[in-house]
């Protein structure tokens, strides 16, 4: 029998956000992950502080990215990788009311330290962009393709991972602590995203699965160093790749592409860009969200050791470090969860 202080269930954003608290503080720890949830690896990783449609500020943008930027910088240290990409996000006006509205929100003191308060002209032949455009600052991406795979294997090394689908039926709960097969655990934490839908212990949140299909293109023409919002996200990638995203599809939850979400991506492309360009991959992912979209953190109801960390929805890189760190000192300091992601709110 091996004893750890966690199991943790999930190795997407979620979970290595809190298996980093884990580290941090010298706790024992055993992850499960079956790759059947692709949402956090196939992400384009974006950290933005507005919401673009409607000019207001990101909840808890802040403190989330004080907290968030320093965690990313510090896993590119142990991963020797490069992660972090500051870029500027521009929001591609469509009318002078949209400049106008550009330019009221910015004025405001909680969205001034996060928005140019003057409008940019379009200076690339290869987009359209009559209006212009308004500039995100303190924004950048997160090449979540990389830290996923590379935080896994570095558990692995470690023995830490176990790349094995997680048997709830198998949990046992004795005095003081979990029983998973082999293991004695003190505390299970659940960061499964979508996966969540078949766990029979948190079966009663209202978890919803958001489909995404995204699109890698080349397009060697197009030189851009920011990144571009209009009905689409363009994502400079390097190597003349870009993403291409995101989908929105409430009653699909396969991870399956299809032809529908393709012409969709490419009929929104094509009235932002002018230059050739090809398909290079198609991908799709589960985001698991809630109606208030806020995180889904808390210990369960009935078995005190067991807890969950989900619903970080589209803006997993930004939530991700912030509820991990309510969660593990809920957990171990016994300080209260931030009411807005207590799964009590369900109650």
């Amino acid at each position: 029998m091996k004893k750890v202080d966690y199991i943790v269930v999930g190795c997407g954003l979620a979970g290595i956000a809190f298996c980093e608290q884990l580290r941090a503080a010298n706790r024992s720890f055993m992850v499960f992950d079956n790759a059947s949830q692709q949402a956090s690896k196939v992400a384009a990783g974006l950290y933005n502080p507005v919401t673009l449609k409607r000019f207001t500020k990101v909840w808890n943008a802040k403190s989330q990215l004080d907290l968030a930027i320093p965690k990313y910088k510090a896993l590119e240290q142990l991963l020797q990788q490069k992660l972090n990409h500051e870029l500027p996000v521009r929001r591609k006006f469509a009318s002078v009311e949209e400049q106008n509205s550009w330019y009221v929100a910015s004025d405001q003191p909680v969205l001034s330290d996060f928005m140019l308060p003057k409008i940019l002209k379009n200076a690339n032949a290869d987009l359209i962009a009559a209006h212009g455009f308004g500039e995100v600052l303190h924004s950048g991406r997160i090449d979540t393709s990389q830290l996923v795979p590379s935080y896994q294997s570095y558990l692995e090394e470690r023995n830490q991972l176990e790349r094995a689908g997680f048997e709830h039926a198998a949990v046992g709960f004795e005095s003081g602590h979990i029983q998973y097969k082999d293991f004695e655990s003190k505390y299970i934490v659940f960061a499964e995203g979508f996966g969540l839908a078949k766990n029979p212990f948190f079966s009663k949140l209202p978890l919803r699965g958001l489909k995404g299909e995204m699109l890698t293109i080349k397009a060697p023409n197009l030189q851009m160093d920011f990144v571009l919002k209009s009905s689409i996200f363009l994502v400079p990638l390097g190597d003349d790749l870009f993403w291409v995203g995101a989908t929105y599809e409430h009653h699909d939850n396969t991870h399956t592409v299809s032809e529908e979400g393709k012409e969709q991506l490419l009929s929104k492309l094509k009235s932002v860009i002018t230059c050739e360009f090809e398909i290079v991959d198609q991908v799709a992912g589960i985001r698991p969200t809630t109606k208030d979209r806020r995180p889904m953190v808390g210990r369960h109801d009935t078995h005190e050791q067991m807890f969950v960390l989900n619903g970080m929805g589209s803006r997993g890189v930004m939530i991700s470090p912030y509820a991990a760190k309510q969660l593990f000192e809920h957990i171990e300091l016994g300080t209260a969860l931030d009411p807005e992601i207590d799964i009590k709110r369900f109650n």
